[in-house]
């Protein structure tokens, strides 16, 4: 009979290397079921998502796009640049946030139904294998095979497959940061003009293709960050895939005619087949799992066969298991809301309160006033302008609480879109008008005929003598 869950073992070991330390190759049974269904409808979804939203556009721009080169992010539709940094940063620090109470409360679910990785590797290139090469077992033959005609013609068709759908991913992905305009200028252009970008096409290509060729699960065991926070974040109370050690212990296999004295596993080994990460379920939370419910599928269909009631292994929590209590209400998950309430809400109020235009005006340091002609005094100010949106927008002043005029140094002042544009000012007041030597100044700022702000800040003048 099989060890019992209280067995540790296989904690010493990873299931993609064997005893003398090499690669052990996975070769997983194609999944079914209703948990492998609803998978395929994510993932179709999500493949829509990612080749769709880059064609998406909102008044002539693109919906989404990642410009980190330039700098630039379009977020359904808004514009941030690099003078919305502070924004940017709260929303990763959301992000972030959401991802640990998420972790805490439903482990690696993102892992198995919605990470990108797990979605092109089960439900497209794993696809690829079984339809060109076979199952589990036709797959081994073959790699363990001398290299005949059948092997060269079956192999080369597959990486072809692979390649072109790595290009395919890779100039998608590109379009994510770069927009659909300049990826077609990429493809038509003459191949001198944009030599960076198709670089980036062909190393993203390659990546991919060996990812999804050679390297595989160990991208998940191996290098993502995430499976390494389950030990940092999961408690008795998070939901992961779980095995009911206590309905199905102790193991034991099915006899035909033998009264049976063992709980429902039968150990059939079904849900080992399946694991795309080679790890027996049975034997507790592993950073191998990545929540992919193939070993669900598995089990349920077994059970259907011997007539015992689904659920051997399911989506649970320790406490689930062994208390038959699901909560997920506890002091880790409550914190972790509160606190993401508070950056969603702060978050929330400055992109409600952001304006299209921010504008600075300070007066010229180390510069006095200056006498002009027919008894003006004027101030010299230094105005800085971002303009945060797709147009460029012309701007002009008025003064609201003095008597007095502003003159802008140079050409008519038009803000280009998402540049931060300098500039000159000349206030000038009436020297009869100067009450005190700091004057408070209020310039309301106009694009066109629409109020866009208003400034605050001082004119310095000279002080009147008293008369008498």
């Amino acid at each position: 009979m099989s060890s019992g869950p209280t067995e540790n073992s296989f904690r010493d070991h990873l299931g993609i290397v064997s005893d003398e330390g090499k690669r052990k190759w996975i070769y997983p049974k194609a999944p079914g079921g209703r948990f492998h269904t609803g998978r395929i409808l994510v993932s179709v979804m999500l493949l829509a998502v990612l080749f769709g939203i880059p064609f998406l556009r909102v008044h002539g721009h693109p919906f989404m796009l990642f410009d980190i080169v330039e700098r630039k992010f379009i977020i359904f539709g808004l514009i941030f640049g690099p003078h919305d940094f502070f924004l940017l940063a709260l929303a990763m620090i959301s992000t972030i946030v959401f991802v640990f109470l998420f972790t805490v409360v439903f482990g690696r679910l993102f892992c198995g139904w919605l990470c990108p990785q797990t979605v092109f590797m089960e439900m497209v290139f794993r696809n690829i294998d079984y339809w060109i090469e076979g199952g589990p077992r036709e797959q081994r033959m073959l790699n363990e095979s001398s290299w005949t005609g059948r092997k060269i013609r079956k192999k080369l068709f597959k990486h072809t497959l692979y390649f072109a759908l790595s290009f395919v991913v890779a100039n998608t992905l590109l379009s994510w940061i770069v927009g659909t305009d300049k990826l077609f200028a990429i493809i038509v252009d003459p191949p001198s003009q944009h030599i960076a970008g198709l670089t980036a096409i062909v190393i993203f290509s390659v990546v991919f293709h060996w990812i999804f060729a050679w390297f595989r699960e160990q991208a998940c065991i191996l290098v993502c960050p995430y499976g390494r926070l389950q030990g940092v974040l999961l408690d008795r109370n998070s939901i992961v895939i779980a095995y009911d050690y206590v309905r199905g212990e102790p193991r034991g296999k099915l006899r035909r005619g033998e009264e049976r004295h063992h709980g429902d596993c039968i150990d059939c080994h079904q849900c080992l087949d399946v694991c795309p990460t080679g790890i027996d379920i049975r034997n507790g939370t592993q950073l191998e799992c990545v929540n992919c419910t193939a070993c669900i599928d598995a089990c349920d269909t077994i059970m259907d066969s011997i007539g015992k009631p689904r659920g051997l292994i399911r989506y649970d929590s320790i406490e689930g298991i062994e208390q038959k209590v699901r909560s997920m209400v506890t002091p880790r998950s409550i914190g972790y809301s509160l606190v993401l309430l508070l950056l969603v809400s702060v978050l929330t109020y400055f992109i409600a309160t952001r304006s299209d235009i921010d504008v600075t005006i300070l007066r010229t340091p180390g510069m006095y006033f200056q006498e002009q002609p027919d008894g003006y005094i004027s101030n010299l100010y230094d105005l800085k302008a971002v303009n945060k949106t797709f147009s460029p927008l012309p701007l002009s002043f008025k003064l609201t609480n003095a008597d007095g005029a502003i003159r802008v140094l140079g050409d008519s002042l038009v803000l280009k879109s998402q540049e931060t544009t300098s500039a000159k000012l000349f206030v000038l007041f009436k020297r009869e008008s100067i009450r005190a030597m700091n004057t408070p100044l209020d310039v309301e700022v106009y694009s066109g005929s629409q109020r866009v702000g208003i400034v605050q800040s001082s004119f310095l003048g000279p002080v009147r003598k008293k008369e008498g």
